[in-house]
């Protein structure tokens, strides 16, 4: 590109430019920017003062708090008057968020877009650009070792471990982690193949073009010390090969500005590392070989300014890490010159070096005419160093540079030849004696056995392996010998504050037949881990501490995860015994905490319910109306996601009640109470006066449709939940107690062998031949309904949900083979078998609950259709009666249908999910028949004149018989299989072997909703 003829009016709108970094780079970008007339502004930490950037800048401004470079919000404040950023290299330099931000403040970031930021800084979504481009990279198999944990951002070797053992990989990780986090605010990482003996190998970018090439192979710790550019002994194909990879993947991401792709080479193999979209320490060997000043060239681009970049032949270049290896004052500061010899450094004879951030204090950058002299120029200029007042690395680098390093691969360097006892992690010295020295860092204090003479003093800052003794053993962290009986005071007052025996709360519990939060919890889970146990009423401002631990304990809330079934389910019980069970704030926390992880990690919901609804007692909040409460949202949208389970002893009102009416199924104990609203909240409202017991008892709330099954105590209560959730569970451990309302008749009895299903369950089932019978083979008589569905079902799996309501339509869980099965089935003994308003309700949501979780639904239809008349119309029929309709049709899951006699008209169609051709299979009993309305209103309605004609009564009536009989030949099942209406007409006795075989296995459910909720009527 041609050079500008108008530089300074192409930048004149960045006036003033802010540096958001420190150290070396910060001082190379206030040059680069002085020299184009640009005012500067900088940064700095509170122990980073003295630095030279600082008095470099016009402007300076000190940040505070443990991360000040990684605070975005404190440098965007302090770029108050510019028009630019630039981010150096680490730090926020590949923070697309950082970048975002400064364009939301009409900052120009100095770098590519944030988009291309967002892809190229997360290393993992780089590797799979690559790998679609069709660049090879370093693919880790599973369980394949040896592999390098990297971070998935930054840079400079921080965040990197080699692991070769599966043992060392979780320390490695945890390692990893931790320094990613400090150096870069993200703690993300990624494995990838260790490759051994390889070179590293960076290509040098402008936008999309190739400025040039470095190897950067010689490193210590991942950390690179040297760098040579051009790579020398590159075959020119391979470099070629290279050259095009990065540009290839510069081109897919539309980039501009400065930018380094990085591979490792392996013979004439290379493998894409990571792309760095930024300035690199390392860009300065570049420029000595190509004559492109790559700062200048970033400020030029930022506001597309006219810029020449292109890249010449300069013979080789040289470039050595100077690095501080502990902390203290230059005293001394000597740097070689001479010619191609040039020093980039932050350092000077008084600054006060610490050891928080990264130790390189000065790059050594020589060029020559060809490597060989380079190298010459490099050796002559690290002994013509002359440094006093912190330790360096000169005296490694000087004999790694005696040694032929051209060529060398990324394990040439295997440590720095450094004798004595190091230290383990970098700190400050606030401790000696002759055999240990205390470190602290991060406000932690370590303390290091050593031996020899001791080399630090108190108030010295060490780095990472720095030496503090002249033993010869490697130094240790502390570790005392223990008693692992002794429990510690601190260990003591914990447990005493998980003491929560109440024993006179208790008895009261159980004077009045029931059990207490904690028993009905650990009856219903195992492994049972509590949240929020230390939690206590939000009321210190009226009540002592003391007062609130003794008597409001997990403020009146029992919550956490427990096993139920071999599975993991979210359990909590409100404790009556505790401020009458009435909801907190910290028992509101706990819910919106649990109800979170039941969200994210897909787990069920058991809330026993029983409690008073809100609590006005609370008084450690600014809340006025407490209408932003979360609780109720957050456990609403859990319906259709995972399985909620009511259970509700006593009495349950207002908030309680809401939490307990949004739940999948609703077990209620014998005496229990359920009410939107308390007595006080009635009388508040001027509606009357009364007790506790004539708010929505169960004679009220079973026949209404609230309350699904009702049990004797609440250890059946128990039973029966964990019964529920087994059918929503892979392979539940084993079947419940039933309740007595769930025990199969006794008739029947007889069980087929046991046997195993394909999850490896035990299952049973009755002589299916007793099916023969079930059904009379008089056409007019009723039959027991329940009694056929527990012989076809296995034996003990049935359990009935909401039998007192809606009675013309049963609906069960049931299992067969030990597959869990939704069953739909009509009851000719309420209302014939139509089906009423509160039926098709009821039919429908449990059609949502299995949808919703899938489950296989089974319908076994004796129906002669919808309930019609004046009266029915009443209860809106219409629409009650269509939303089974709608529903059915919207099915998901396997569905099959079974004929046992009737199958007349609409409701015949809504039992079969609107036609004959939906289900899987829709078979019949032998005596079955259908037809589009049933056999008699069809031919009084269809041969009405003919039969008035006949003046004879019994002449009448015997062709009205005969037109019946006529009529149910014609749809006699055999007749409607024969047209292939239905599928077969069955032995009764090969119902389960249809079910079985033409119903697919479920496969698992994918995360999320496959219905936004399931209807709580």
């Amino acid at each position: 590109m041609r050079p500008p003829s108008h530089t300074k009016r192409s930048l004149r709108r960045i006036a003033v430019l802010l540096v958001a970094n420190r150290g070396e780079v910060a001082v190379r970008v206030l040059r680069a920017a002085a020299d184009l007339g640009i005012r500067t502004v900088a940064v700095y930490a509170e122990d980073d003062a003295s630095s030279l950037h600082v008095t470099l800048a016009d402007r300076a401004v000190a940040l505070r708090g443990d991360s000040p470079y990684l605070d975005a919000d404190q440098i965007l404040d302090a770029a108050q008057g510019c028009q630019a950023v630039h981010p150096g290299w680490g730090f926020l330099s590949e923070n697309a968020s950082f970048a975002r931000a400064c364009s939301a403040r009409g900052l120009a970031f100095v770098g590519p877009s944030a988009d291309v930021l967002e892809l190229l800084g997360d290393k993992r979504r780089a590797r799979e650009l690559a790998a679609s481009l069709g660049i090879p990279v370093l693919d880790a198999a599973p369980g394949e070792f040896p592999v390098m944990v990297k971070a998935v951002a930054g840079g400079g070797g921080k965040g990197m471990r080699a692991v070769w053992r599966p043992e060392d990989l979780d320390s490695a990780v945890q390692a990893c982690r931790a320094e990613a986090l400090a150096a870069f605010g993200v703690d993300d990482v990624y494995f990838e193949r260790l490759l051994t003996s390889a070179r590293h190998v960076e290509v040098q970018l402008v936008g999309t073009t190739v400025i040039g090439d470095r190897d950067c192979s010689l490193q210590l710790r991942h950390q690179k010390v040297v760098e040579i550019a051009p790579a020398p002994l590159l075959d020119p194909l391979l470099r070629k090969a290279l050259h095009s990879a990065a540009v290839a993947l510069a081109e897919a991401v539309g980039y501009t500005g400065i930018g380094t792709v990085e591979f490792l080479v392996a013979g004439d193999a290379f493998y894409f590392m990571e792309a760095n979209p930024r300035l690199q320490v390392e860009h300065t060997v570049t420029e000595m070989v190509s004559g492109v000043d790559l700062v200048r060239t970033q400020l030029l681009l930022a506001w597309g300014g006219d810029v020449d970049f292109t890249p010449h032949d300069r013979g080789a270049a040289v470039q050595v890490r100077v690095n501080q290896t502990s902390g203290g004052v230059l005293s001394s500061f000597g740097l070689p010159a001479g010619p191609g010899v040039r020093v980039d450094t932050h350092g000077y004879v008084g600054y006060r070096a610490g050891t928080r951030y990264d130790g390189l204090l000065a790059k050594l950058v020589v060029h020559g005419e060809d490597l060989d002299v380079a190298l010459n120029r490099a050796r002559r200029a690290l002994r013509e160093f002359r440094i006093e007042g912190v330790s360096t690395n000169l005296e490694f680098l000087r004999g790694l540079l005696a040694r032929d390093v051209v060529g060398a691969t990324t394990d040439f360097v295997v440590d720095e030849p450094v004798s004595g006892m190091r230290a383990p992690l970098a700190g400050t010295v606030v401790s000696v004696s002759s055999d240990s020295v205390v470190l602290e860092a991060m406000k932690m204090q370590h303390v290091v056995r050593v031996s020899g003479e001791v080399l630090v003093s108190v108030g010295d800052t060490v780095s990472e392996g720095q030496v503090l003794a002249t033993g010869s053993a490697e130094s240790t962290e502390d570790a005392e010998a223990v008693d692992p009986s002794f429990v510690r005071p601190d260990l003591a007052e914990v447990l005493a504050r998980h003491d929560f025996d109440r024993p006179e709360a208790a008895a009261k519990r159980h004077a009045r037949g029931g059990r207490t939060a904690r028993e009905n919890i650990a009856d219903l889970c195992s492994d049972f881990v509590e949240y929020g146990g230390l939690a206590i009423a939000a009321q210190r401002r009226r009540r002592s501490l003391e007062d609130l631990i003794e008597r409001t304990p997990a403020d009146g809330m029992v919550a956490g995860i427990g096993v139920v079934n071999g599975s993991r389910v979210v359990a909590m019980s409100y404790d009556y015994a505790v401020l009458a069970g009435t909801q907190g704030m910290r028992n509101h926390q706990k819910k919106d905490r649990l109800f979170a992880l039941a969200q994210q990690e897909n787990l069920p919901v058991v809330l026993f319910a029983e409690g008073g609804g809100g609590r006005p007692g609370d008084t450690d909040h600014s809340a006025v109306s407490g209408l932003d409460c979360g609780s109720f949202h957050a456990f609403a949208r859990l319906s259709g996601q995972v399985p909620l389970v009511g259970v509700v002893a006593g009495r349950c009102f207002a908030g309680n009640a809401v939490l307990l009416g949004t739940c999948d199924v609703i077990i209620a104990v014998e005496g229990a109470n359920i009410g939107m609203g308390g007595p006080a909240m009635i009388e508040g409202g001027g509606l009357g006066v009364f007790r506790p017991e004539e708010i929505g008892p169960l004679d009220v709330q079973v026949p209404n449709g609230v309350v699904d099954v009702v049990v004797a105590s609440e250890e059946e209560a128990v039973a029966v939940a964990k019964k529920y959730l087994s059918y929503f569970q892979a392979s539940p451990s084993s079947q419940a107690v039933l309740g007595p309302q769930e025990q199969a008749p006794t008739s029947g009895q007889a069980s087929a062998g046991g046997q195993a299903s394909a999850g490896g369950q035990a299952w049973s089932c009755a002589d299916q031949r007793l099916l023969r019978h079930a059904v009379p083979e008089n056409r007019l008589r009723a039959y027991d309904i329940r009694a056929l569905v527990h012989t076809l079902a296995d034996t003990g799996s049935v359990l009935e949900l909401r039998r007192g309501f809606g009675k013309a339509i049963v609906t069960a869980l049931v299992r067969v083979e030990g597959r869990p099965i939704a069953l739909v089935a009509n009851d000719p003994a309420v209302l014939g078998g139509a089906i009423d308003a509160d039926a098709a309700d009821k039919c429908a949501r449990f059609l949502q609950l299995a949808d919703a979780f899938g489950l296989p639904v089974v319908s076994l239809t004796d129906t002669p259709g919808f309930m019609v008349g004046p009266e029915a119309e009443r209860t809106a029929t219409v629409r009650h009666l269509t939303r089974m309709v709608v529903t059915g049709a919207n099915l998901t899951v396997p569905f099959g249908l079974v004929v046992l006699r009737k199958a007349y008209g609409l409701g015949a169609q809504a039992m079969a999910g609107g036609s004959l051709k939906v289900p899987r299979f829709a078979v019949s009993w032998p005596t079955g028949e259908f037809g589009p309305m049933g056999l008699e209103g069809a031919i009084k309605l269809g041969f009405k004149k003919e039969l008035d004609a006949i003046e004879d009564p019994d002449e009448r009536k015997q062709r009205y018989d005969q037109m019946v009989a006529m009529a149910y030949e014609h749809g006699k099942a055999l007749n409607v299989a024969s047209v292939f209406e239905i599928d077969d007409v069955i032995d009764p006795a090969d119902t389960r072997r249809w079910i079985a075989t033409a119903l697919a296995p479920a496969t698992s459910r994918a995360q999320g909703k496959k219905r936004p909720f399931i209807d709580t009527w």
